[in-house]
């Protein structure tokens, strides 16, 4: 059944606004809402609310056709105590605003405690008269049909993602996270079809070719957590140390599978094991299940009992590198750590949304000490999080880890680079600063006390103050609440040999004198040994007692622990010598402290930097460090070489990548090594070679080559216009699995050698239907804005730039983020950069935080034309 309704004008004129219509029960026009109604969710109406409303929860009934053009036709039914005394005095307290993102037409029936009322609705607000309210136990019930912005359905399959404040784009709700709630779930769907939610299953019952499942009702958890899963999965069940997990999966390789499966659940296990041990907190829900969804926008989220993750995250093939398995241990730990950090003591207000993912990851980087003995904790530290904070923190758009937040709305634009990896680096030297075991303990009394409600990163502080004599607010008012990073100079002074005076030096990245509170470590390099001296940098400067009279070294290395924050000095000496540093944590420190100079115009040029990464290739030991080696190498090639010089400079990184990938042992460094040859092919024998391997399916002797790799391979002849018929549709025919299919078939024209097919498919993109799968989207952008493109592709940067505000608007959180780093990182002239500046001079009143994201996509090519050689 189709419901039809008259076509009311978005988010605009209303029933509200005719007011000789819309009467209270009084009988009386209603007053005119207040700036508490205005679109989204204002702090000002999220207090109003957590004052008055109390003893939430939801009922709600899902009825999900098997075609996904089909409404969803459903039901809630809202209960809660209502504190009339508490509720806000202003023009707008006569009426409850309940948030709900969709037309009017979707709203049919509202009741409220059995009384039949008319549908009000403004700016994003359906309107519940108070006076039909009372003290205890008041019931509303609406009959509507469900919002699609956020159930990314799919032929077969559907899944909510509605974090930071999309529950109200499917239903009316109170959509703010300090208003917890339980939610009891009923979908009715294709008898073939698997589900998830919350909570356990209650009972599922069949009737003709459709089912109703029907779950229990879950613990108390904020809007932005419900979550639920519906459509064509695998379900696989395993019980590890006495706990019931259930996964559902659409993966279809039986390698892939056989590999993953049970390792996945045992992972899982593991997490929840130290978890358990480190809060001395059980684990708080009813359930813990898990869903591996194609192409899923993030690596992983953290729905209370039902983790969502994306499939290619989790399901590893038999050619798999070590980081990409670390990588999968580390986003699984990630997520389970939120079950207690976010999910179970969730945060007040978006503002501190940086507090969940801040413990998330530092907890999860302790997991990953226990659970992968092996793996050098330090080193996957620095090498995770170092280069994605200073690719935020470095640029014109930096922002604070600490963010004001006003309506949540705009909470999307929040996320980014300095919260999940500035943030873990602060809080190491907090770590460093209280102490594991008062850190830790601190945290302890925090979820103790806090559990099941919410609290801010105030509140947290003020405990953690309790368990040390720092003065933690001070160390909290630069690393929280500015912006930027410190630049750090010194002066050695030396006499017969020895060392005299040794000082350090921090200001400001941007020339202010703030500073950093921080420790780190200065590495001494001696020809038979090295020492490295402690520097605790209280002061703006600071003179290194333990180094006077030390011998004069080699040369120094600068945070070479990888604990300090900020851009330090290179010393000229190191460069020539970085093959005889033996520490992988330092030797990382060396190439992130070259990079960043070099970004600075300063101590190496790219081409310098360049042949210097080039003689490394076959001596890099590590894994991890040969992966940042390659991805800055690729980076110089592509993005700081002009074009005029590239080719040359492509074919000598070409021969010294396949040389060392011929000689390397170990089978992810090959990978590593070959990874790099595809990515910078240029000449006509890597061309060739390239084209070779790919249509003769024969991967280099001992580098595991599987269908996504030949993808990719694939992907990267068509992008250089290889003259070979049909690669794509030859790819496409080999791909078994039905998403990645419909993933290959999204993205071919954007790789078409047909210039008007490229224009075509750009055009596309202005349909907000044609960006859903927001992941396509933004790899076949990255195709499309290819270097080897720029000359085709710059005529779509202007539309991309006025697009940005729909984007943000319509599309998940770092969608807006992806969408300008896919569009603008490769370009490099200065023509690219003017037009940024130009768009921006021009809207002096821009978003803000959408202002910051295209400052920070944008670094690269403001960068790129002054730097290019």
């Amino acid at each position: 059944m189709v419901w039809n309704f008259p076509k009311i004008t978005r988010y605009g004129t209303t029933l509200v606004t005719l007011f000789t219509l819309v009467l209270s029960s009084t009988g009386q026009a209603l007053p005119t809402p207040s700036a508490m109604l205005e679109p989204g969710v204002s702090q000002t109406l999220a207090r109003a609310r957590k004052q008055a409303i109390s003893q939430l929860a939801y009922a709600l009934k899902f009825d999900i056709p098997a075609q996904k053009n089909q409404p969803i036709l459903s039901t809630e039914t809202i209960t809660f105590d209502w504190a009339a005394s508490r509720w806000t005095k202003d023009a707008s307290a006569r009426q409850l605003p309940l948030d709900f993102k969709e037309e009017r037409t979707h709203l049919q029936t509202v009741s409220v405690n059995g009384t039949r009322v008319p549908v009000v609705f403004e700016s994003e607000h359906l309107l519940i008269s108070t006076a039909l309210l009372k003290p205890k136990n008041n019931v509303i019930s609406i009959g509507f049909t469900a919002g699609n912005l956020s159930l990314n359905r799919n032929d077969d399959y559907l899944y909510t993602l509605l974090v930071p404040d999309r529950t109200r784009t499917v239903f009316p709700c109170f959509d703010q996270p300090d208003l917890k709630a339980t939610f009891q779930v009923s979908l009715t769907v294709p008898a073939n079809w698997e589900a998830m939610t919350n909570s356990p299953l209650e009972r599922s019952t069949l009737t003709g070719d459709r089912k109703t499942v029907r779950f229990q009702t879950s613990n108390l958890i904020p809007t932005y957590l419900f979550s639920f899963v519906a459509g064509k999965f695998t379900a696989v069940t395993r019980t590890l140390k006495g706990r019931s997990m259930t996964l559902l999966h659409r993966e279809t390789d039986s390698t892939k599978l056989r590999l993953s499966t049970d390792l996945l659940f045992s992972l899982h296990a593991d997490a929840l094991t130290f978890l358990e041990d480190y809060t001395q907190i059980k684990y708080p829900f009813q359930k813990f299940d898990f869903v591996a969804v194609p192409d899923f926008q993030y690596g992983g989220m953290e729905h209370v009992g039902a983790i969502d993750y994306r499939s290619s995250a989790l399901f590893l093939d038999n050619g798999a590198t070590r980081d990409q398995r670390l990588s999968r241990a580390h986003v699984i730990a990630h997520e389970t750590a939120h079950m207690w950090f976010g999910d179970l003591v969730t945060m007040r207000w978006f503002d501190d949304v940086w507090l969940k993912e801040v413990f998330a990851n530092f907890i999860a980087d302790k997991i990953m000490e226990v659970s992968t003995p092996d793996a050098n904790y330090d080193l996957q530290f620095v090498v995770d999080h170092y280069p994605a904070a200073y690719g935020v923190d470095r640029t014109e758009g930096a922002n604070p880890i600490g963010q004001p937040l006003s309506n949540l709305q705009e909470a999307g634009s929040l996320y980014g680079g300095i919260i999940y990896h500035k943030a873990p680096i602060m809080m190491r030297q907090l770590e460093q600063l209280m102490g594991k075991d008062a850190l830790r303990d601190g945290l302890r009394e925090y979820l103790k006390k806090y559990s099941s409600g919410n609290a801010s990163w105030h509140d947290l502080i003020t405990i953690l103050d309790t368990h040390t004599p720092a003065d933690l607010q001070a160390w909290n008012r630069v690393w929280v609440t500015e912006t930027g990073r410190p630049k750090f100079t010194y002066r050695l002074d030396q006499q017969n040999g020895t060392i005299r005076r040794l000082t350090v030096t921090q200001k400001g990245e941007d020339g202010t004198n703030r500073l950093w509170p921080q420790r780190f470590t200065i590495a001494l390099v001696y020809a038979d040994h090295v020492e490295e001296i402690p520097v605790d940098m209280t002061r703006s400067e600071v003179t290194l007692a333990s180094a006077v009279g030390k011998a004069a070294p080699l040369f120094m290395v600068f945070n070479s622990s990888g604990q300090g924050y900020g851009l330090f000095p290179v010393d000229e000496a190191m460069t020539s010598q970085l093959a005889t540093l033996k520490n992988p944590v330092t030797r990382a420190a060396a190439y992130i402290n070259l990079y960043e100079n070099m970004l600075a115009g300063q101590a190496v040029t790219p081409i310098q930097l360049a042949a210097t990464y080039q003689k490394l290739l076959s001596n890099e030991p590590e894994e991890l460090n040969l992966r940042l080696l390659t991805s800055q190498l690729s980076d110089i090639v592509w993005t700081l070489i002009r074009p005029d010089k590239r080719s040359a400079l492509a074919a000598l990184v070409e021969q010294d990548a396949w040389r060392a990938m011929e000689a390397e042992k170990a089978p992810g460094k090959k990978k590593l090594l070959f990874r790099l040859y595809q990515s910078i092919a240029l000449s006509p024998e890597a061309r060739n070679q390239l084209y070779n391997i790919w249509n003769e399916q024969k991967a280099p002797a001992g580098v595991t080559l599987t269908e996504d790799d030949y993808t990719a391979l694939a992907l990267a002849l068509a992008v250089r216009d290889y003259p070979a018929e049909g690669i794509l549709t030859r790819q496409l025919a080999r791909i078994k699995n039905p998403d990645r299919q419909n993933r290959l078939k999204f993205m071919m024209p954007a790789l078409s050698s047909d210039v008007a097919e490229r224009d075509a498919f750009f055009g596309s993109l202005a349909s907000e239907t044609n960006r859903e799968h927001e992941a396509w989207v933004t790899s076949a952008l990255g195709y499309l804005h290819h270097p080897l493109r720029a000359e085709t592709s710059a005529k779509y940067l202007p539309k991309s730039l006025d697009l940005l505000e729909e984007i943000q608007r319509t599309g998940d959180i770092f969608f807006p983020e992806s969408w300008l780093r896919s569009t603008f990182s490769n370009y490099q002239t200065p023509e690219t950069a003017q037009l940024v500046r130009t768009f921006l001079a021009d809207r002096p009143t821009y978003n803000a935080r959408l202002r910051a994201k295209l400052l920070q996509a944008a670094d690269g090519p403001f960068r790129a034309s002054k730097l290019v050689f």
